[in-house]
């Protein structure tokens, strides 16, 4: 298993992050994914954007020898003690290597200790890796919308 760890997002990120936006395989099981080709100059303009969010928690998933920027994981739409958990892994070299499960917990320490009570996200229920390792770190499906879960974890279940 690869050990990582979780920075806060740069504004250089956008120099790796705009190829990932348009490798398909990487949103195959999103709710959301590109519709445009996207290029360095829009990426760059997407962080710039987020990163001035005050509602949101964005880090770089990181390979913890080499430093090798693997991906993505975030908390958008906090508010009231409550966030919304999103997470990619863009460089495909890392896919199957416990990466996800490391960078969930990470992340999910962080928000609970930034005084988030509750978590939830939405995930394909065809992306059967995702759903267990979510399942894994303490989330509850609570309901569904079409072929996407609802899955919900509070701070007392955070494991």
């Amino acid at each position: 298993m690869t050990k990582i760890v979780i920075r806060p997002l740069a504004h250089a990120d956008h120099l790796t992050s705009w190829k990932w936006r348009n490798d398909p395989a990487i949103w195959e099981y999103t709710g959301s994914r590109p519709d445009v080709l996207v290029d360095e100059t829009t990426e760059k303009a997407w962080i710039e954007q987020v990163l001035a969010q005050t509602d949101s928690m964005r880090f770089a998933i990181c390979d913890a020898e080499s430093g090798t920027y693997i991906g993505n994981v975030q908390m958008t739409n906090i508010a009231n003690g409550t966030g919304e958990f999103h997470i990619f892994i863009g460089n495909r070299d890392y896919w199957g290597k416990g990466v996800g499960s490391q960078a969930t917990r990470q992340m999910l320490a962080k928000a609970f200790e930034a005084g988030l009570t509750s978590v939830y996200l939405h995930v394909h229920s065809q992306n059967k890796a995702a759903v267990a390792i979510y399942e894994k770190c303490g989330f509850v499906t609570t309901g569904a919308d079409g072929d996407m879960i609802r899955m919900e974890i509070g701070v007392a279940q955070f494991r």
